[in-house]
Order: C-alpha cells, then sequence, then structure tokens
C-alpha cells in the first residue's frame, strides 16, 4: 500500500472511532487528527471538493474544541 493511502485509512480510522465514543473531547481531537490526515491525502489525489470539506471538517472540530474548552474555564 501507498505511503499516502495509509494516511486517508488512518483518518478514516480516527474519525471512525471518534463516531463511536462517547467523551466529547477526545471525539473532537480525533476528528482534528483524523481530518488532518485526510487533509493530507485529499492534497495528494488533488480532488479539490475532498480537500474543501476536509478544511471545514476540521475547523469545525477545532472550534468545538475550543468552545468546549472555554465553557469549562481554567
Amino acid at each position: 500500500m501507498e505511503a499516502m493511502k495509509l494516511f486517508g485509512v488512518a483518518g478514516l480510522l480516527c474519525i471512525t472511532v471518534a463516531i463511536l465514543i462517547h467523551n466529547r473531547k477526545k471525539q473532537n481531537i480525533l476528528f482534528i487528527v483524523g481530518g488532518v490526515l485526510l487533509e493530507v491525502y485529499s492534497i495528494y489525489i488533488q480532488d479539490v471538493i475532498f480537500i474543501i470539506l476536509q478544511i471545514a471538517f476540521t475547523m469545525v472540530a477545532a472550534y468545538a474544541l475550543v468552545r468546549q474548552k472555554q465553557q469549562k474555564g481554567p
């Protein structure tokens, strides 16, 4: 298997695991990691729609993580 495909597979696994767990903070972290890995793969395959999707997905997950930290406080 090509090295870049491993990025895609790892990203897919991260997002799948995130969907299955019930810890919101860990979910968002796995969504971000998975989104970044899939972003790398989408750039490699040069799929503009997938690139845009992964940017949006990762930004939403990062925003949710930041909001969660702000709501908990210091």
